[in-house]
């Protein structure tokens, strides 16, 4: 586990856990599950592009057969740990820049819906809330595929509703501004973008990064906000 995993988890109410590209491997997927099972807290699976030298953040162009058997066999790994442990997983969150690029490609963000929608056991489906929320849903619609929008607390926005790029300085909020971002968040129902535009979209869950070295700090606060 990360260092801070045993301290986080009684303060969540979702955890997306990574499926072994990225990071992560057979043990600290089945520990997690057990954290979180100990917790009550809802997990879901994190899959990336197959890119752990850069941790799932550079994009990458794979033929759509080659992306869905990418996606559905880290699902299912999780998932297989999981059930043994009786504590099935209830979502699907890509991870860096998959996550990144289906938001901003219709055709990626179709083939990770079919990777997600034939499943015996319904996954819902994470994704970044924005302005388009209602194109997302409707594709979402047509495959059956339950959405749950998520903002972000430690990371800034574009003016489009994006996430501004991790290759720029101001990318990543530190803790007290990612505490300013959620309490306005919370208070107006908007989110102030890196130049200071208001967006307003639904937002059914906040994010966190767990590799945020701040990370603790801020949840302890957000949960205090909340």
């Amino acid at each position: 586990l990360l260092g801070m995993d045993a301290e986080l988890m009684p303060l969540l109410d979702q955890a997306n856990i990574a499926c072994g590209v990225h990071a992560g491997d057979f043990e600290t997927m089945r520990d997690t599950v057990r954290l979180a099972k100990q917790f009550g807290v809802e997990v879901g699976a994190h899959p990336s592009y197959p890119d752990p030298d850069n941790f799932g953040r550079t994009s990458m162009t794979l033929p759509k057969e080659r992306l869905i058997e990418v996606i559905t066999s880290q699902v299912e790994t999780l998932s297989q740990i999981a059930e043994k442990e009786q504590y099935p997983i209830h979502y699907v969150k890509p991870h860096g820049a998959l996550y990144n690029d289906m938001m901003t490609n219709t055709e990626l963000f179709d083939t990770v819906l079919d990777a997600i929608k034939h499943r015996s056991r319904p996954l819902k489906l994470m994704l970044l809330a924005n302005d388009q929320h209602s194109e997302f849903k409707a594709l979402a619609d047509r495959k059956g595929v339950e959405l749950i929008y998520e903002a972000f607390a430690d990371r800034a926005y574009t003016d489009k509703g994006q996430l501004v790029s991790r290759s720029q300085a101001h990318a990543v909020h530190s803790a007290s501004d990612a505490i300013s971002q959620v309490s306005r968040l919370l208070e107006k129902g908007v989110i102030i973008s890196e130049n200071s535009l208001p967006l307003t979209f639904p937002v059914d869950s906040i994010c966190v990064h767990g590799d945020n070295p701040e990370a603790l700090k801020v949840v302890q606060q957000i949960r205090a906000l909340i």
